[in-house]
């Protein structure tokens, strides 16, 4: 998953930011809520991690922030405060779960795979069929169906479009699907994931016509959405 991690604690983000891409996830670490906000802003993300009192904006106005602007991916706390009070509160705020610090490693990730698994980040056995419109996604098998017709496509095609239809209505960023589509974490030309997008909404006629469009997002990416009318 590609996680948002917010902690202005150094040797805490080193050490959770250790264990998460040891599990092969892709971290984005901030030390200020501003800086957190921001990263939500111009990129994409499975996930978030958030401290509760950080410099400047705090975890809770972060959480507000992002549920504000429709963002749905998980969000989890991680806090040194361990009031009934605060976890209620947080709770009721949009977020997904609660850890208090210090954090115990084998705790920490379980609860990170419960929240990918619940909440459909990543493939799980539940997730190998999308269904979207006329559309039908089959991930293991790279395939892909309009109304019940197979689409021909490259098994990149089909993994690009996996990840777009596993979030219908989100921004994803291109360092996302790139990350995830090619397996690499460092995007050196957004012309590759462009090409691949531009084919596969032409292959897929995701131009509005079968009540989804695949719509651009200037500098940042792409969102699946339902068409107008």
């Amino acid at each position: 998953m590609r996680i948002l991690y917010l902690d202005d604690d150094p040797l805490q983000l080193k050490l959770a930011r250790m264990w998460l891409e040891d599990q092969g996830h892709t971290v984005i670490a901030c030390s200020k809520g501003a800086d957190a906000i921001k990263a939500v802003e111009r990129d994409s993300f499975d996930l978030a991690i958030l401290d509760w009192m950080v410099p400047d904006v705090s975890g809770e106005e972060v959480l507000r922030w992002i549920r504000k602007r429709g963002h749905g991916f998980p969000v989890m706390f991680a806090t040194s405060n361990d009031s009934e009070e605060e976890v209620v509160h947080i709770l009721e705020l949009g977020a997904d779960d609660y850890l208090v610090k210090p954090l115990r490693p084998k705790e920490f990730l379980a609860r990170i795979e419960a929240l990918g698994r619940r909440l459909g980040a990543g493939v799980t056995s539940d997730r190998d069929i999308v269904e979207i419109g006329p559309y039908r996604v089959e991930t293991r098998v790279r395939s892909i169906t309009l109304h019940g017709k197979p689409v021909k496509m490259t098994p990149r095609m089909a993994d690009v479009a996996a990840i777009l239809f596993r979030k219908p209505g989100e921004l994803v960023s291109r360092a996302h699907l790139y990350e995830q589509g090619w397996g690499r974490r460092e995007l050196l030309d957004t012309r590759t994931v462009d090409t691949h997008v531009s084919r596969l909404r032409s292959a897929l006629e995701l131009d509005g016509r079968h009540g989804w469009r695949l719509a651009s997002v200037y500098q940042h990416g792409y969102r699946l959405e339902k068409a107008a009318g």
